[in-house]
């Protein structure tokens, strides 16, 4: 069994904790949210706010631009999961 050699005068620096540098302890968490879901849902009050605004624009056409903006948003995060499969 190999033991870990200590620094000059047998002391780590500050603030590490007995972990050897570049080691985080606990398990990273993910952040919620991304860019591409804050750009989807400013589409999504834009698209809320012609709808209100204009009268040429009905419910339909709402839901429709809506649900086509939706579409691209899910395949667009499934090819960005995708293309990450074989980095791990």
């Amino acid at each position: 069994m190999s033991t870990t050699p200590s620094e000059p005068g047998g002391m780590r620096g500050p603030g590490m904790g007995g972990m050897t540098p570049g080691m985080w302890g606990g398990a990273r968490m993910p952040i919620p949210g991304n860019a591409e879901f804050a750009v989807y849902f400013l589409i999504e009050v834009i698209f809320a706010i012609i709808w209100i605004a204009a009268e040429s624009v009905n419910t339909h056409d709402w839901v429709w631009f809506s649900t086509i903006l939706t579409a691209f948003y899910i395949l667009s995060r499934g090819i960005a999961k995708a293309s990450r499969v074989l980095e791990q």
